[in-house]
């Protein structure tokens, strides 16, 4: 049964073999908990990821062991039939992957659900909907991370869609340590990062800055 808590989504890292060069993902991330994020999402997909459907599998399941040590949600990016195998404690899909009163239909009473609004539009969509848990909003600023990503709508674009939402909602897209006082002026209830940690000479205190900016709470 799925426990969504907002507070999760304060310190929300996501990874996956495409966003590594020579470091190993079960190194990266276990170097995340430790220092302490709030939620892991294992997005593995696109013509640079490093790994075969079998690979994935087994780093999905070691990844999800690594996150259940520390107390962690463990969520899939798009793959229900992945999420399903290794039990994942949660799904997050954008509105280009499978539709989302399917992944509900078929995960919604065991898992988390995360989806993807950039505008106002889909934000008012998804409020309609039962069974979602939260929103990932953006891309906030201009983003190497993915390549099909929307127009970058900006801390007063987050503003507007926080206010419409009627869900928790976690920024994600080209964020740095700099931005985090002025993204949770927006209401948002944390920020969902990737290379900001891929790329950090130090994990504890990127990650410290991220949980204790000043979200909101629920």
């Amino acid at each position: 049964m799925k426990k969504f808590n907002p507070q999760m989504l304060n310190a929300y890292f996501i990874c996956g073999s495409q966003d590594l060069k020579q470091d190993n993902i079960l190194t990266v991330v276990q170097k995340a908990l430790a220092a302490g994020i709030t939620a892991f999402q294992f997005r593995d997909k696109g013509p640079n990821s490093h790994f075969t459907p079998d690979q994935r599998l087994q780093a999905a399941r070691q990844l999800k062991a690594l996150c259940n040590d520390y107390h962690v949600p463990f969520l899939i990016d798009d793959d229900v039939q992945l999420a399903l195998k290794v039990q994942a404690d949660g799904i997050h899909v954008g509105q280009s992957d499978q539709k989302i009163t399917q992944v509900i239909q078929s995960v919604g009473q065991k898992m988390i659900i995360g989806y993807s609004c950039s505008n106002l539009a889909e934000v008012q969509a998804a409020n309609q909907i039962d069974g979602i848990d939260y929103y990932g909003c953006g891309p906030i600023f201009a983003t190497t991370s993915k390549a099909d990503a929307s127009p970058v709508i900006g801390i007063s674009g987050l503003t507007r869609l926080v206010k419409a939402a009627t869900r928790p909602v976690v920024a994600i897209g080209g964020i740095k340590t700099d931005d985090l006082p002025a993204l949770a002026q927006t209401q948002a209830a944390g920020a969902a990062v990737i290379s900001l940690l891929t790329q950090s000479s130090d994990y504890q205190n990127t990650v410290s800055q991220l949980r204790t900016a000043a979200w909101q709470a629920n």
